[in-house]
């Protein structure tokens, strides 16, 4: 052990040694000196780690990363990082890369399973609520959820869930609501009765309540924003996914003698018995008989729904019914509806789904889990000390001009006193009175001191999570070079823009003069003129063939085909080169050639015609335009960067460059 001890103590310096020539300077760009360190971390990831295929050796990469430094130290040094559009877009940037890190991926996993599993069924389910605000004291909260608890022992001691909702749920829709004439109509109650829903229906808590109570049971209270819900878990069905149906709809109104329940169901029964059995005469009832009369055009094709939004009777006939057969009348709240089914898309695979559910994951409450689970992660690394005794002291003080959102510090409170740490860092009772006044308003609901509880909270949170992000490319070295990436390339593609693609854009001038000075690097090969037929009608065929022959340009040729008539006939003229197009390969380039060509694969048939031959020859400016125009930005961009070079001097150090390269063999 002792040798094994000596020997590593020998061998420290000479490790140490070895790593240490990576941070020496490797390359000087005017004031500016890069390492060989920060150079590696670059190739590294762009090349030894980079699944592209054109890799680049070490000596061909440092003269792109050496034209890269000098384009953003010029940017940096015309303090373009300081542009206000620059900022904006830097900064969205490194708040999405940063995303990351404020989330767990495991976490974020088992939800987006969590969801998928629900997506497979469809549930209906009904509730008793006792409202509690999100940020009641304790006393209140404790006095609501003993109500709920006694309501379910209620109901578990045989009464009907549906009476108690009605005697005592706090969500009025549970009662029925008596017309006010001129202003509503009379609604009937739905006893508790929520509906059909599925995963991202509801809110987070009350979805956990009905898809982890069983069917027929009665759920513990559970607790969600609007306070203390029991739930009953009525069925729980294979998920229809979204849903096409058609019905013949008949309205029930009790004022009119002719369209009370009896008069209207006994009608609906009658329609019922004059649909066909195959349906077949659907489209002729529906549009005879219903009073949905914007769907009635349509066979009475409703817009694609899903179970959370129609009526829950409509759904249970729906979840009967195989596709293309109908109900027999349905009675709704609305009226009496027949119903056909068209379609149910039921639920696609995990591996469709997972984008979409993974977003609407991010945006739900669901996201506060793996937020939770990132911010006790950082808490701890970040070494997180609390004054419970000091926060307990000052939320003491608070009086009712915080509930006022009007807040004033008492007498006497200490401002400087540390309420928490973070490393080394302290956070005081002054930042959190700033916390408070840019954060307070009118909570009139809430005592001060649950008030104060809560935006402490807050605080702590906003806090803990600003301080991880502004150490994340200290601790993060992967973090820091993705940004600094970000941040040159954007800087890089502001000052090309003004350098070279917009200059040589305005640049006309000198795009054509140094056209005029190049021309003979753009070079046609030999070619030809062709005109070529496409027929695909065999009676057209007789007359283009006689027609090919005559001394006719492509566009006197269509104006005959469009004169006479001719169907099936397409007519092109364009030149080719050696390899352009296989027909005109395989045809001989003398002028006045022509070639019949019957497709092997359909029934059309091509007549080539040689029109003229060409010999190598200068491409016109108009023709070249293109290439010209790209030629001219790197001849741009070439001069920039050797007056840059003049500005900012180069110097690399080659006995560290060759350090790098035995590196990578």
């Amino acid at each position: 052990m002792k040798k094994v001890l000596v020997l590593l103590i020998a061998l420290t310096p000479a490790l140490l040694f070895a790593q240490g020539w990576k941070s020496k300077t490797l390359i000087t760009l005017g004031d500016r000196n890069i390492t060989a360190g920060e150079f590696m971390e670059v190739y590294e990831k762009n090349n030894v780690k980079s699944e592209v295929i054109d890799k680049k050796s070490v000596d061909d990469y440092l003269d792109m990363y050496i034209n890269f430094k000098l384009k953003v130290t010029e940017a940096e040094n015309l303090k373009m990082d300081t542009l206000p559009k620059f900022v904006k877009e830097y900064e969205g940037y490194r708040k999405q890369l940063a995303k990351p890190y404020f989330t767990n991926d495991a976490v974020t996993e088992q939800l987006v399973e969590e969801a998928y599993e629900r997506m497979q069924w469809d549930v209906n389910a009904s509730h008793i609520l006792i409202k509690c605000d999100v940020h009641a004291v304790p006393a209140d909260t404790l006095k609501a959820y003993n109500k709920a608890l006694e309501l379910r022992k209620r109901i578990m001691n045989g009464e009907d869930f549906g009476d108690v909702a009605v005697e005592a749920s706090e969500d009025p829709s549970a009662r029925d609501i008596e017309a006010i004439p001129g202003k509503q109509r009379a609604y009937k109650g739905n006893r508790g009765n929520l509906g059909y829903f599925s995963v991202f229906d509801m809110v987070y808590p009350f979805e956990n309540g009905a898809y982890n109570t069983k069917e027929g049971e009665v759920s513990m209270p559970v607790r969600s924003d609007f306070g203390y819900h029991i739930i009953k878990l009525n069925s729980k069905t294979p998920a229809c996914g979204q849903i096409r149906a058609a019905h013949i709809f008949l309205i029930v109104d009790e004022n009119d003698p002719e369209k009370t329940d009896s008069v209207v169901g006994a009608k609906a029964a009658n329609i019922y018995k004059e649909i066909d059995k195959d349906g077949k005469n659907w489209d002729i009832i529906v549009k005879k008989y219903s009073d949905d009369k914007g769907s009635a055009q349509h066979g009475g094709m409703l817009t694609p729904f899903k179970v959370s939004q129609i009526v829950p009777e409509f759904i249970a006939e729906i979840k009967k019914l195989n596709e293309n057969e109908f109900s027999e009348p349905v009675k709704t709240s609305y009226g009496y509806h027949i119903i056909k089914l068209v379609s149910k898309s039921g639920v696609k695979s995990l591996d469709e789904e997972r984008e979409n559910i993974t977003k609407r994951v991010e945006k739900d409450m669901r996201a506060k889990v793996s937020e939770e689970v990132v911010l006790k992660r950082i808490l701890k690394e970040n070494k997180f000390k609390e004054y419970t005794k000091v926060k307990d002291a000052f939320i003491a003080t608070i009086d009712s001009t915080l509930k006022e959102g009007k807040y004033v510090v008492a007498e006497g409170v200490d401002q400087n006193k540390v309420l928490f740490k973070l490393e080394k860092q302290e956070f005081k009772i002054a930042d959190f009175v700033e916390y408070i006044k840019k954060h307070e308003s009118a909570q009139p609901f809430m005592s001060e001191g649950s008030y104060a509880y809560q935006l402490y909270d807050e605080f702590v949170k906003e806090t803990v999570f600003a301080y991880e992000d502004a150490h994340l490319e200290a601790k993060y070295p992967d973090f820091k070079l993705l940004v600094q990436e970000y941040h040159d390339g954007i800087l890089l593609f502001d000052l090309m823009d003004k350098e070279v693609w917009k200059k040589a854009e305005m640049d006309t001038a000198g795009i054509k003069a140094f056209y005029e000075s190049n021309k003979g690097d753009y070079m046609w090969g030999k070619r030809v003129k062709t005109i070529i037929v496409k027929v695909n009608n065999d009676e057209s065929l007789p007359r283009m063939e006689q027609l090919i022959r005559e001394d006719l340009t492509s566009d006197s040729l269509k104006a005959i085909v469009k004169n006479e008539g001719l169907k099936g006939v397409t007519i092109k003229s364009p030149y080719f080169q050696k390899g352009d197009n296989v027909d005109i390969d395989e045809t001989e380039w003398v002028a006045g050639t022509i070639r019949v060509i019957p497709s092997t694969v359909d029934k059309s048939t091509k007549i080539v015609k040689i029109l003229e031959v060409r010999e190598p020859e200068p491409k016109t400016y108009r023709e070249a335009r293109g290439v010209i125009t790209s030629a001219y930005q790197t001849k741009l961009e070439n001069d920039w960067l050797e007056s840059l070079k003049a500005k900012y001097p180069v110097t690399v150090d080659e006995k560290v460059l060759e350090k790098i390269r035995k590196n990578y063999k």
